[in-house]
């Protein structure tokens, strides 16, 4: 590991450390270096503030895990994604709680329209603007149940959720079909 890999990885582990103990926005960077034995300088070197560091730890997490897999689907990519979740629950649990200017939560959603773009078949009737409402759509709905998941706790494993998720998906697209076949059906 490269020595700056090694420095970022150090306050990574400061921060996660810091975040089971209070809430995001009471650590300061300073806080951070102290848990590590690093300086400021240090820390800015690498990140602009706190909010990039909590972003670089799901950027080497998520590359680590799908890197060298062939996913088959979208479902596979979104399974990996929350076993990833899962495997640092309580770390993610509070990133996605974090508000404001370049927080997780906006970084997430938006790490998650190409994924969400995988379910979206291209449709001719749709302009390129509704098939875009549809995958953020997708994505914040993804987003904001999936952090509920990893609040709850272990009620659902990594699987049972995506399956669930699998199963609401094909409900929609069950209800979506015949609401298509009854407003063409009251066109005519």
């Amino acid at each position: 590991m490269a020595d700056a890999n090694i420095t970022k990885k150090a306050l990574a582990d400061s921060l996660k450390k810091l975040m089971k103990e209070k809430p995001f926005e009471k650590i300061s960077v300073i806080d951070i270096c102290e848990g590590c034995g690093m300086n400021r300088k240090s820390f800015y070197y690498h990140f602009k503030d706190k909010y990039d560091l909590v972003n670089w730890i799901f950027y080497t997490d998520f590359i680590f895990t799908v890197s060298g897999q062939h996913f088959d689907s979208g479902w596979d990519l979104l399974t990996a994604t929350v076993e990833m979740f899962n495997r640092d629950r309580s770390f993610y649990r509070c990133a996605l709680e974090i508000e404001g200017q370049n927080s997780f939560r906006d970084y997430f959603f938006e790490s998650t329209l190409p994924i969400f773009e995988l379910f979206m078949p291209r449709d001719e009737s749709e302009t390129e603007e509704e098939r875009m409402i549809s995958i953020r759509y997708l994505s914040a709905a993804f987003l904001t149940i999936l952090h509920e998941w990893l609040v709850e706790g272990k009620k659902q494993t990594s699987r049972e959720f995506i399956d669930s998720l699998r199963r609401l998906v094909q409900k929609l697209s069950q209800s979506n079909s015949l609401w298509m076949t009854v407003n063409v059906g009251q066109q005519q």
